[in-house]
């Protein structure tokens, strides 16, 4: 159950973040001892982001690893590859911050932690075991095209009433001039796309690889929301963190497209910055009911 699984070409429906033209192994099952590493894994993200204890989130993370490789050397591998990226994250702080110096210094680490694992995939492994793909053959359904007008609404309607209300949107600075409002704008929406090019095509299409797509999605999450917390979304802000994540996932393992699941995204952040900007300046965009 719990070696590597044999392989059988699916080109016609490959899983999300492969392309039709490679090997596809065969459904993962159902329970499985590997999920006790991937589990330490997913929680080392939590002491490392949430708590920023290194002392219990590095030793969690390298136990992992350890275990890992005593269990399936191809789980090993991909979980180094999402452990390198939770490494690079962990050494600065992500705390919401418009000055340049930290604007260019998260900007440079959020980079690396995506780059590094894709270069050790492709370099050091010699593989290709997850992609980025931008869209798919897959024609949305109208579930997924009205969500799409839906985001906006209720990021208009939760968003303001959660930041304000919770005091939260006093982890983000107060801005105070063009400038900064510029490069508020800019790190919200470059944050949003690393999300989805790490949380989701990297740490999720990886774990897919040897789990259900619902347990997949909950170590994600895990991982996820932990960042998100460390990022500003404080208080009661898992409660609307926790269903995003998942709902991001499930939305990629279905239409197979960072695209769809990126616009997704965006179109919510836009109201995330907006809201921000708003509590902090309330004649600013007085459009909002909380």
């Amino acid at each position: 159950m719990d070696g590597p699984a044999a392989t059988t070409p699916e080109p016609a429906d490959p899983p999300s973040g492969t392309t039709a033209t490679e090997e596809q192994p065969a459904p993962p099952p159902r329970w499985s001892v590997k999920l006790v590493p991937a589990a330490l894994l997913s929680t080392s993200a939590f002491f490392l982001f949430a708590y920023q204890v290194w002392w219990i989130g590095y030793p969690l993370l390298v136990a992992a690893l350890v275990l890992a490789v005593l269990l399936d050397r191809g789980l090993a591998k991909d979980l180094l590859l999402i452990a390198l990226g939770i490494g690079i994250v962990s050494w600065t702080s992500v705390e919401a911050d418009v000055g340049w110096s930290s604007f260019i210094r998260i900007g440079a680490t959020l980079a690396l932690a995506v780059s590094v694992p894709l270069l050790v995939d492709r370099l050091v492994f010699r593989r290709k075991a997850y992609t980025f793909p931008w869209r798919s053959r897959q024609k949305k359904t109208r579930g997924e095209i009205a969500y799409l007008f839906a985001v906006p609404f209720l990021g208009w309607a939760i968003l303001p009433f959660y930041f304000i209300r919770s005091g939260a949107y006093e982890n983000w600075p107060q801005i105070v001039d063009t400038s900064e409002l510029v490069r508020f704008f800019i790190g919200v929406n470059a944050v949003g796309t690393w999300d989805e090019l790490f949380f989701i095509c990297t740490v999720f299409a990886l774990l897919r690889r040897h789990f259900p797509i619902w347990q997949a999605n909950l170590l994600q999450t895990a991982i996820f929301v932990s960042f998100l917390w460390e990022l500003g979304y404080r208080a009661w802000g898992p409660l609307l963190t926790i269903p995003f994540a998942l709902l991001q996932g499930y939305l990629f393992s279905k239409t197979r497209s960072l695209g769809y699941v990126l616009i997704v995204h965006l179109l919510f952040d836009a109201l995330v910055f907006m809201a921000i900007v708003h509590a902090h300046n309330r004649d600013w965009w007085p459009i909002f009911l909380y």
